[in-house]
């Protein structure tokens, strides 16, 4: 069973940390979320309601699906939404507006980490940019997210996850040889460059809140997906540095180990994943070949990638027939890596998922059926918690704003002015 949202007063590792979330759509807001999981109060600043724009994070209006409130209606929370804003806090604040760029001020002096996506320059406009903000609060770490970064011949243009994934080199080896049926370049299913660069972001202004607490200086994050994706492009990267030679797209086969890729069973597909010699003799022996194992031309990795075209017809002919559990049971038994393809509810009705705690339950002011994807972060002493479901646009101004000493007034004032929802 999943676990109950655990208690705010389990002690947290970022708790007393404030961060002021002016990101939108998902490589900043996974960044926050991540912080917030971890005990930090953030503050997301959305755009308030204004003409058709219905305000707020552009992925508020991301669906269907939506979440279903407890009659089995759509409620006005898109799933992408509840994805990656839980534990946060939402207040609604027009920054173009002076009154509004002011409050943003104001939240800054209090803040310890400011982390925004707006295009370069943006901020600059409206007297937010990390100069002006870093005069104000020198002990501030403002992180960030760009497309491009803020300098180099591309800084102005917009950057979109499946935009970076093909400039940046991940889908040239992403997808099935062009020769075969379905060839051609692929994007990854989930926006990885987002969600890299939002993970990257979190360790950086962790590394930068060390930096401050040392010296009393806060400093400017830069983040950007192109850098990211070039990044994480890992061994494939390091290939091509090597040896000046483009990695070629080989499907689901590995670039560097044979075997490890999909293979075909008699009633569906599975995963072989040997990733050295020992393994491979005990998958040949599996396999029914143990000579394969001291075969010059597969008796190493190294010589298994040179001759993958003569080795891998030979594994699918002998995987072909037999039902793929029969293989699953046999490699877990040799302790050989490979698995199941699983399918999503077949991921999160998994016993392993379950045990690890990967479905949260958590109280929602629209629905009580709310679930949202567990952290993988497992912290011994200061273990994430679920605090704040994913908040309704502008559901914590008041709170917030009472918090900068505003009384109610003032704020009525300000909300009927459209500079506040």
């Amino acid at each position: 069973m999943s676990q109950a949202p655990l208690s705010p007063a389990a002690p947290q590792a970022l708790q007393g940390l404030r961060v002021l979330d002016l990101s939108r759509v998902l490589a900043g807001p996974w960044c926050t979320q991540t912080l917030a999981d971890l005990g930090a109060d953030v503050i997301k600043v959305e755009r308030p309601p204004t003409g058709a724009h219905p305000g707020g994070d552009d992925t508020r209006g991301w669906g269907p699906p939506y979440l279903k409130d407890d009659a089995g209606q759509d409620t006005t929370e898109s799933a992408y939404y509840l994805g990656a804003n839980r534990n946060k806090r939402s207040i609604a604040i027009d920054i173009a507006r002076p009154e509004g760029q002011a409050l943003v001020r104001e939240l800054a002096l209090r803040a310890d980490v400011l982390v925004e996506n707006y295009k370069v320059g943006d901020l600059a406009r409206y007297g937010l940019d990390s100069a002006t903000l870093l005069a104000l609060n020198p002990r501030l770490v403002f992180c960030s997210v760009t497309g491009f970064g803020q300098h180099g011949p591309y800084k102005d243009r917009a950057g979109y996850d499946y935009a970076i994934q093909g400039l940046g080199g991940l889908m040239s080896v992403t997808g099935e040889r062009d020769a075969l049926p379905g060839g051609g370049p692929q994007k990854v299913g989930v926006a990885v460059a987002d969600l890299f660069t939002g993970m990257y972001a979190t360790v950086a202004i962790l590394a930068a809140l060390r930096h401050r607490d040392a010296t009393g200086q806060g400093q400017v994050v830069d983040m950007a997906l192109l850098d990211t994706q070039v990044a994480m492009l890992a061994n494939l990267g390091s290939n091509y540095l090597c040896t000046a030679q483009a990695p070629r797209r080989l499907g689901n086969a590995h670039q560097n180990i044979v075997p490890y890729q999909v293979f075909q069973a008699r009633d569906g597909h599975l995963i072989v994943a040997v990733g050295n010699d020992g393994q491979f003799a005990k998958f040949c022996q599996i396999l029914g070949h143990p000579d394969w194992a001291t075969d010059e031309r597969f008796a190493t990795n190294a010589q298994r990638v040179r001759h993958r075209e003569e080795l891998v017809p030979l594994i699918a002919e002998r995987i072909a027939a037999q039902p793929r559990q029969h293989w699953l049971n046999a490699m877990e038994a040799a302790k050989v890596p490979g698995g199941a393809i699983n399918d999503l509810g077949e991921v999160f009705a998994d016993p392993q998922v379950q045990a690890r705690d990967m479905v949260v339950p958590m109280p929602h002011p629209l629905s009580d059926g709310l679930r949202v994807v567990g952290s993988p972060i497992k912290l011994s002493a200061t273990p994430v918690s679920y605090r704040l479901a994913p908040p309704l646009l502008g559901q914590h101004t008041d709170e917030v704003l009472g918090e900068l000493g505003l009384n109610t007034d003032r704020i009525r004032g300000l909300r009927e002015q459209g500079v506040v929802a």
